[in-house]
């Protein structure tokens, strides 16, 4: 892990330009100075691209607060005074906002659907980068990990369709919905447990959709969910805790090797 650990400072230091690698040495002194770029969110990407971009955090019923983005209108259409239709977009399992803007504007759905006419709205689900918030737990301790798929339809999708319909201000009632993977579970869950809010749905498009999982092959899956998926001594040590945990500074390497350019 040291070695690892050391490789990836090795490379970051390289990417930015840096001739000394020794160098690297004074981030442990000097933290502030350090030359690695910080990270851009997904309204940073967006706005690179010359689109207008927002950022509204949305608070669920349950207390977390999750980031959500939105491209309300495209710059090529100059069409802010129009009529606008919601689209909403979900990602899957592992994540984030970022996944449906980083083919950019040419290929992306979001860059698409906005040079279309439509208001973009660009979701996230609890635990991810961008919904490790919460009004009074935080994600260092199990109480904010006591989730599943089921919270993140039951809660994070319903609240985004509200905030995003009340926030449009042209007085609509439903959205088109697109979904990939993980998220067309949860979205399947909405619509299957709070049966009011298939009214707000125009459309629902899901890409890998997942409704059942009994005929999974993934060995993972297969031979921890009979031992994981009961009450006993290994489901109290590996369950409600962060799966893949990262930190910033990992976070920044990582940025800093794989920058957009």
């Amino acid at each position: 892990m040291k070695a690892c650990f050391v490789f990836a400072l090795l490379i970051a230091v390289a990417s930015t330009g840096i001739p000394d690698p020794t160098d690297l040495l004074k981030y442990f002194t000097d933290p502030e100075n350090w030359p690695l770029k910080p990270k851009l969110n997904t309204a940073d990407r967006i706005a690179g691209h010359g689109y207008p971009a927002e950022t509204h955090e949305v608070v669920t019923k349950d207390g977390y607060k999750i980031t959500a983005f939105r491209m309300p209108y495209s710059h090529k259409l100059q069409n802010q005074n129009e009529h606008r239709p919601i689209v909403l977009l979900l990602h899957g399992l592992f994540c984030s906002s970022d996944f449906w803007i980083l083919n950019g504007p040419n290929d992306a759905l979001s860059f698409n659907l906005v040079d279309a006419g439509y208001d973009v709205w660009i979701l996230n689900s609890r635990g991810n980068t961008y919904g490790r918030k919460h009004i009074s737990r935080s994600p260092e301790y199990s109480n904010f990990w006591r989730f599943s798929w089921h919270e993140i339809g039951y809660y994070d999708i319903a609240a985004q369709i509200d905030y995003a319909l009340a926030t449009n201000g042209q007085g609509q009632e439903s959205v088109h919905f697109v979904a990939h993977s993980q998220g067309t579970s949860a979205f399947f869950v909405l619509m299957a447990t709070r049966p009011e809010y298939n009214a707000k749905i125009k459309t629902a498009h899901t890409m890998a959709p997942i409704a059942y999982v009994t005929n999974t092959a993934e060995k993972m899956v297969t031979i921890m969910a009979p031992v994981l998926g009961h009450q006993n001594v290994f489901a109290e040590l590996f369950s409600d805790q962060e799966f893949l945990p990262h930190n910033e500074l990992f976070s920044k390497l990582g940025y800093n090797v794989c920058r957009p350019d």
